[in-house]
């Protein structure tokens, strides 16, 4: 085995981490209560992340610059009944996944970024913007006056798109999972990760495409010729800006920039899932309460026994399921981690076990205000 590195003070309470890691674990510590949380709760996300990935998905096809798309959450099914549903609000929070999209646009990363800022997005474009607003001539005058405001509402509907593509291969690995544990084949947390793992890995190269059909014309947004693959052109990007990074909360600190509350630099940012406090969830203006609320109607019905197990019931039932998602976004984080390191974990190379232990420790100083140590009391 390679020697341990010295490491910094703040390092110390994760260096088991690493040594977890290295030894083929997981970041969640492996216990059967621990694997029924982060199943049930990953078979409930499934179920939501597949409206998430249909609703983004139809927004970016069926709503495309659009600008008042007062039913975009209606999936093109309006009536009075859906109508008289969305006004009492018994139905999907599909403002999280938006939330979630505007994370991955501001953020950025990945050749997808890139691409929509490059010179051939902007020629593939120009074609669109033109044969939708053909008989506008003041929209056509507003893209000649500003022409940077159309070609950024394109960016953000190619969002759309990337992140349910995203989502619905996400949907379909924690649905499987689900249907192994039932079945028998998943009984550890090491289990659940290397089949997350092996989803990724699967569809690491499937294709992120994007295309609008106008008067029975296509027009490709994302070409296949711009090679956007799932895993590092959305998957890395998601963890990156949604896991981590995420977006300050209106009402929970101050947007003045004499508050020097908000960190000055984007990759500063910790608010995201694995950083949150599952206290405030329930709170007005905190998303992740949104995706909470959306998951408490599709627990399965084991892990809505343990949660009645508590001392408070069903009565903090979002706190419970925050705490149980942060445990499921950790055994994710595993699998990213060791999908994306230079060398397999458990390789037996001096060399490649250095290279994998700066690697690791570059990743430790990022979990240190995370909720790693908690979800693992």
């Amino acid at each position: 085995m390679v020697s341990t590195p010295q490491l910094e003070p703040s390092q110390h309470k994760l260096a088991d981490f690493i040594h977890r890691l290295e030894a083929g674990k997981a970041l969640l510590q492996d216990s059967p209560l621990n694997v029924l949380e982060v199943v049930g709760i990953l078979k409930s996300y499934g179920v939501v992340l597949d409206a998430y990935s249909n609703n983004l998905i139809y927004i970016a096809n069926h709503q495309f610059l659009v600008f008042f798309p007062f039913f975009k959450y209606f999936n093109g099914e309006v009536n009075p009944g859906k109508l008289l549903k969305f006004l009492w609000h018994d139905r999907i929070n599909y403002e999280y996944a938006e939330y979630c999209m505007k994370a991955m646009f501001w953020h950025g990363g990945g050749d997808l970024d890139t691409y929509l800022d490059s010179s051939e997005f902007l020629a593939a474009i120009e074609p669109v913007i033109q044969a939708k607003f053909k008989f506008n001539p003041l929209m056509l005058a507003l893209h000649r006056a500003f022409p940077e405001f159309l070609p950024e509402q394109i960016r953000q509907l190619c969002y759309y798109s990337a992140l349910g593509q995203f989502w619905r291969v996400m949907s379909d690995i924690f649905i499987d999972l689900s249907d192994r544990y039932d079945q028998g084949e998943i009984q550890s947390i090491p289990d659940v990760v290397e089949h997350i793992l092996q989803g990724l890995v699967a569809d690491a190269n499937r294709p992120i495409t994007y295309a609008v059909t106008l008067k029975r014309q296509v027009y490709d947004l994302l070409p296949p010729s711009a090679n956007l693959t799932f895993l590092m052109d959305t998957a890395v990007p998601y963890v990156e800006a949604v896991f981590f990074r995420g977006t300050p909360f209106p009402g929970t600190i101050s947007y003045n920039g004499q508050a020097y509350q908000i960190p000055m630099f984007q990759s500063d940012f910790a608010y995201g899932a694995l950083y949150a406090d599952p206290l405030p969830i329930g709170s007005a203006g905190i998303p992740p309460t949104l995706l909470m609320q959306d998951m408490r109607h599709y627990l399965p019905e084991y892990l809505l026994a343990v949660y009645r197990q508590g001392l408070r019931q069903e009565e903090d039932l979002k706190i419970q399921i925050c705490q149980s998602f942060q445990k499921s976004m950790f055994c994710v984080t595993t699998a990213a981690l060791q999908g994306l390191a230079p060398h397999p974990l458990t390789t037996n190379s001096i060399e490649e076990q250095k290279a994998n232990r700066k690697y690791l420790e570059g990743w430790m100083n990022r979990f240190i205000p995370s909720r790693l140590l908690q979800v693992n009391r």
